[in-house]
């Protein structure tokens, strides 16, 4: 009886495969006529195209990556491009994108193509999970979007769709909800037109069934929605556990000299904005005056400060107190090197964190460089 039960339970919870082939012509069918078909990266849509706008959308929307996109394209317009960049081009084109993580994985990533491909990106699922910075959901959208492939995704706006659609209780981040979610994609993905499904799915997530104010009236999928049947429709998916951020305090250390240069000097590979350069940084305790003449020179003078302020991350928030310094001329060959670096702005391209570049102009008094 037990075993009845369960099978039951199974039948009713999980459509047969007419019921699968009706959603995704629906989803396919609104996205023909409604979709989003001129996206950069759709034309021509290869795999390279595809994996660096893919990257680029984690956590990050459309309208603010694609001039990213467009400039990234420009100066790597394949692997090979990238593979022989130096790591500060690459961040300097992700300069204020954010998640710099993403960017280091990428150019470490260019550089497994063309060792271990042959500069040819590879066309098997396992192959492209290897890639660093590439999850299950990232490698299926690659291959389904780029070469037809079927394979289910499994994004931000595509969890929405699915555990609003199917009434799925719980965070998606807890694994669990996640397991559900990943049943739910694989058993709807089509056999045929996988790629303008999974991009319809995507695009529906991102216009219509949206965090917010979702537009349920024009939703292909509204007759068989069960949280819009149970007026809901806010309630799924459940969100992110509310936890209290950790508070950090830090003092940016903000050297100029008499031609106007800032020191800057080269964060570690690893942690917060790695591989950036930035400021040099005390703790909010330390006599920042005191480490510049000790670190430079005796000659440097304090120069005022910027107001604080603050930056939040999904860890912690971040306080940041900026301390202006001079020293009108820097010793030759002090702090000199690979890590550090009076910087100009005009003459130099490096990979910059959101909150240095904003104190950088506030100093030159200039717009951000493009």
């Amino acid at each position: 009886m037990r075993y009845i039960a369960q099978l039951v339970a199974t039948i009713i919870q999980y459509p047969v495969k007419s019921d699968h082939d009706n959603f995704a012509h629906r989803v396919v069918s609104w996205h023909r006529r409604h979709g989003r078909h001129d996206l950069p990266w759709q034309h021509p849509r290869t795999p390279y195209r595809v994996w660096i706008s893919e990257i680029m959308l984690q956590q990050t929307r459309v309208a603010t990556v694609i001039p990213y996109y467009e400039r990234f394209m420009t100066a790597f317009p394949n692997v090979e491009t990238l593979a022989a960049a130096k790591e500060d081009e690459v961040l300097h084109l992700w300069s204020g994108l954010g998640y710099y993580a993403r960017a280091r994985n990428l150019h470490r990533a260019a550089r497994i193509i063309v060792e271990e491909h042959g500069g040819r990106f590879p066309e098997e699922f396992d192959a492209v999970l290897a890639l660093p910075g590439i999850g299950r959901s990232t490698a299926g959208a690659i291959l389904s979007l780029a070469l037809g492939q079927r394979y289910p995704i499994l994004d931000g706006n595509v969890k929405r769709v699915l555990a609003r659609h199917f009434a799925v209780e719980g965070w998606p981040g807890h694994s669990t909800v996640s397991k559900q979610l990943w049943a739910w994609s694989e058993a709807l993905t089509p056999r045929e037109s996988v790629a303008d499904y999974n991009q319809a799915l995507m695009d529906l997530g991102a216009t219509l069934c949206t965090r917010t104010n979702p537009c349920c009236s024009d939703c292909p999928l509204a007759g068989s929605c069960r949280a819009r049947a149970r007026e809901a429709v806010h309630r799924y998916p459940a969100p992110r556990p509310r936890r209290e951020l950790p508070e950090r305090a830090v003092q940016m250390v903000v050297v100029r000299d008499g031609a106007g240069r800032v020191l800057l000097e080269k964060r570690p590979p690893t942690g917060l904005w790695g591989g950036l350069w930035g400021f040099p940084e005390l703790p909010p305790e330390a006599n920042a005056l005191h480490w510049c003449r000790e670190r430079l020179a005796p000659e440097v003078q304090a120069d005022g400060a910027l107001p604080g302020r603050s930056h939040t991350f999904t860890h912690f928030r971040l306080h940041v107190e900026p301390r202006l310094f001079r020293l009108e001329n820097p010793v030759q060959g002090v702090l000199d090197g690979e890590d550090t670096l009076w910087y100009n702005p005009d003459q130099h391209r490096r990979g910059l964190a959101a909150p240095v570049q904003a104190l950088l102009r506030e100093l030159f008094e200039q717009e951000p460089e493009p």
